[in-house]
C-alpha cells in the first residue's frame, strides 16, 4: 500500500513549524510529512513524491501559491492531490482566484488547529481523527 504524505508549503518558518505540530498525530497512522519553503520546490516535491494532501501558502518566493496550483492541477492534471491553500488572503477575490487556479478547498490564516486536524482526517480518509 503506498504511504500517504501531506506537503506543506509555506515561506514562513514558524507556519511550517506550527502546521508540522498540528499535523504530528497523522504520522502515527504512517502519514509522511513533507514540507517546502517556496513554490519551485512545491511543484518538484509534488511531481516526485505525489503527495495526498498539499496545504498550500500564496505569497512566497520564486512561484506563488495560485500559479503551483494551476500548474499541479491544469497542466499536470494530477487531480488526486488534494490542494487546501492556507493563506493570509481572506478578500473573497483572493478565494475566487485560488478556486479558478484549481484549489480543493481555501483557508484563511489564522487557522484553526482543530479544523485542519479534522479536515486533513477527513481527505486522508483517518476515522480516529475525525
Amino acid at each position: 500500500m503506498k504511504t500517504k504524505k501531506i506537503l506543506i508549503v509555506d515561506d514562513e518558518v514558524h507556519i511550517r513549524i506550527l502546521l508540522e505540530q498540528t499535523l504530528e498525530d497523522f504520522e502515527g497512522y504512517g502519514i509522511e510529512i513533507l514540507m517546502a519553503d517556496n513554490g519551485k520546490k512545491a511543484l518538484e516535491l509534488i511531481q516526485k513524491e505525489k503527495p495526498d494532501l498539499v496545504f498550500l501558502d500564496v505569497m512566497m518566493p520564486e512561484i506563488n501559491g495560485y500559479e503551483v496550483c494551476n500548474t499541479v492541477k491544469n497542466k499536470l492534471k494530477l487531480d488526486n492531490v488534494y490542494i487546501a491553500m492556507l493563506t493570509a488572503k481572506g478578500q473573497e477575490f483572493d478565494k475566487k482566484r485560488g478556486l479558478e487556479a484549481g484549489t480543493d478547498e481555501y483557508f484563511t490564516k489564522p487557522f484553526d488547529p482543530d479544523m485542519i486536524v479534522r479536515r486533513s482526517a477527513a481527505i486522508l480518509e483517518i476515522p480516529e481523527l475525525m
